[in-house]
């Protein structure tokens, strides 16, 4: 009888503690912020209203700015310089996907999603671009996707209208991801009037693969430029921000990046 007794008491601690390892596990899960954290930011995205304003109010603006640039005397015919992804076309199904099976970005993945020419366009976008192109303002895609997605990136554009949509206006990645040669490339021929992106490398190469602090310390240092020339767009699901903070280590096992972000949080 004492030895049942003693096999169930260890029974039952063994089941307590697989159900706390369970728990724990299950728990550390649901709250890590990598790879799951982009899911979050692409409901917002997809869902507020808050984003949908501030993607209006930003193009609104450029409109504006444009008007302004536009009444002035230039030297060159008149260019505005955009990215493509989160600045044009919105790919939070891409996050979403990703995150909800427990994954990060990855090439293959990508590619495979963005062969499907589906994404939806980010407010105020194909407007004002419309409005750019009637004004006589050339436009150029500057992206870092690559020569293989080409074909479906025109196919996407295209699709909602955005002008100049074809080869010669779409600078894709060769062999860096900085993009001023690319700028350069363009200013052979016209004045940039703005650029647009969701990341601070679509306007300048000071913020080029810069550590976090020195990012920082060149925005403030740039903040006449936002609203003036460079019209940034929300992106919370990924970007440089987010390879600053450990410090583009990019192959970091998920544990790994998820440990940096949590110490990067400011809790009280």
């Amino acid at each position: 009888m004492m030895m049942k007794r003693l096999w169930a008491g260890v029974l039952i601690l063994g089941l307590f503690a697989c159900k706390t390892t369970r728990q724990a596990t299950t728990a550390a899960s649901d709250t890590s912020l990598t790879p799951y954290g982009p899911a979050w930011a692409a409901l917002w995205q997809q869902q507020s209203g808050e984003y949908k304003a501030l993607c209006l109010q930003a193009y609104q603006l450029a409109a504006w700015r444009l008007d302004q640039l536009l009444a002035q005397p230039h030297d060159k015919p008149l260019a505005i310089v955009t990215d493509i992804d989160e600045t044009l076309l919105d790919n939070s199904p891409y996050s979403v996907h990703q995150a909800l099976n427990g994954k990060g970005y990855d090439e293959q993945s990508w590619i495979a999603w963005t062969a499907k020419a589906a994404a939806d366009t980010v407010p105020g976008a194909p407007n004002f671009f419309k409005y750019a192109a009637s004004k006589g303002v050339k436009i150029f895609y500057i992206t870092n996707r690559l020569e293989t997605e080409k074909a479906a990136t025109l196919k996407n554009l295209q699709q909602y209208g955005f002008p100049d949509a074809d080869e010669q206006h779409l600078l894709l990645k060769t062999t860096t991801s900085g993009k001023e040669p690319r700028r350069r490339q363009v200013l052979q021929h016209y004045d940039i009037a703005l650029l647009c992106g969701d990341n601070l490398s679509d306007f300048a190469d000071i913020f080029d693969k810069k550590p976090m602090a020195e990012r920082n310390a060149a925005t403030l240092q740039s903040a006449p430029g936002f609203g003036s020339r460079y019209i940034v767009l929300p992106n919370p699901m990924y970007g440089d921000w987010e390879g600053a903070l450990y410090n583009f280590q990019y192959k970091l096992t998920p544990q790994a990046k998820d440990s940096v972000m949590r110490s990067r949080l400011k809790n009280y």
